[in-house]
């Protein structure tokens, strides 16, 4: 063999096995080496993301994350009161409204809540910098208008139930309704108003509508009578898909819970705010839909026993201002079928 230098190696020398084991051990090494380099680089970007995140708060533990009024309405019992209108404030405090046609009106901070003409109450909006939510429940044979921080009014019918911030501090105002409601919407550029309901989100920014979400009703009906709303569907499946559908004045849109489908036309609007003034309206529906409706609103239980009388149509106006005694001889003497009723003990009324 040839002399050479210390650093020079003759490869020809070596044997099949001594050329496989080198270039074994160089593949090796070459691996080990971008490993490294890899880990340096990813411990280096991994850093100075938490250095970001510390830097905006994420990860700071004095910070209470704040829970969306989603989270917060299914801490809510979804019953409603026996009774009495009842406003739930910040730390679970609870006020019973015994007097029919109470307004509700809050402050613009939120922290002053007036009852009526006489009576106030005051409480926190913010909690360990998470928003504070009130809840308002009104009972079946009752209603209720409130006007939020923002000067939006809102109507509640029988049985509903409505989630809201105490005061609106970020971008969208959100609150949360089960059941029926009114809303006049106080209209703020660059801040929609959001209802959000089980199945449905409606954004708005300054407008009128109704809408009816009972939990016992197959579908949800939203009417619009001036401005302009947005209805997204959060149910929406991609067999079936619906996304987002803006609606115009006079028109209703049904979105069935079941079929996950939605159907929009045009229609006459009075019948669905006349609720709030002590007025039902009626055109050509069924006698079964008719009692459902009442029932709520007195806070009865209603049974028909002949399904063809059921199904029996009826058109007309309803001042339901009046008792229901009334309010069922009307029905009776405008009704072509002939039926008899009888109220029973336990608040149960029987058509036959």
């Amino acid at each position: 063999m040839k002399n050479k230098s210390s650093n020079e190696f003759d490869y020809t020398e070596l044997s099949k096995d001594d050329k496989t084991r080198l270039k074994s051990k160089i593949t090796i090494s070459i691996y080990n080496y971008i490993k490294r380099r890899q880990m340096v680089k990813y411990t280096l970007a991994s850093a100075a993301t938490i250095a970001i995140l510390f830097a905006f708060g994420v990860f700071d533990t004095n910070k209470k994350v704040s829970s969306t009024i989603v989270d917060f309405a299914k801490t809510v019992k979804s019953q409603t009161p026996d009774h009495n209108v009842k406003l739930i404030l910040s730390n679970n405090k609870k006020v019973e409204i015994t007097e029919d046609n109470s307004t509700i009106a809050y402050s613009n901070s939120g922290q002053n809540v007036t009852i009526g003409t006489s009576k106030s109450v005051s409480q926190e909006t913010l909690n360990y910098n998470s928003l504070v939510y009130n809840t308002l429940l009104v009972p079946y044979g009752k209603r209720s208008e409130i006007v939020l921080s923002d000067g939006s009014k809102v109507w509640l019918n029988s049985g509903s139930k409505l989630i809201f911030p105490a005061a609106f501090t970020s971008e969208k105002r959100e609150v949360y309704l089960e059941g029926e409601a009114i809303f006049e919407i106080a209209y703020y550029i660059n801040h929609p108003f959001i209802v959000k309901l089980e199945n449905q989100d409606i954004e708005v920014l300054g407008t009128v509508f109704n809408v009816s979400n009972y939990i016992d009703d197959e579908a949800i009906f939203t009417v619009l009578k001036s401005g302009s709303i947005q209805l997204s569907y959060i149910n929406s499946s991609i067999s079936n898909p619906i996304g987002n559908i803006k609606i115009t004045p006079n028109m209703l849109a049904i979105y069935n819970k079941k079929d996950n489908a939605i159907k929009t036309s045009t229609v006459d609007i009075e019948k669905y705010f006349s609720w709030r003034d002590g007025i039902f309206i009626f055109k050509n529906d069924s006698l079964r839909s008719i009692m459902k409706r009442i029932a709520r609103y007195y806070n009865v239980e209603i049974e028909i026993n002949d399904q063809y009388l059921a199904n029996q149509t009826f058109s007309g106006y309803l001042d339901v201002k009046e008792n229901i005694e009334n309010v069922m001889k009307t029905i009776k003497e405008t009704e072509t079928s002939q039926f008899e009723y009888h109220m029973e003990a336990n608040n149960k009324l029987i058509i036959n």
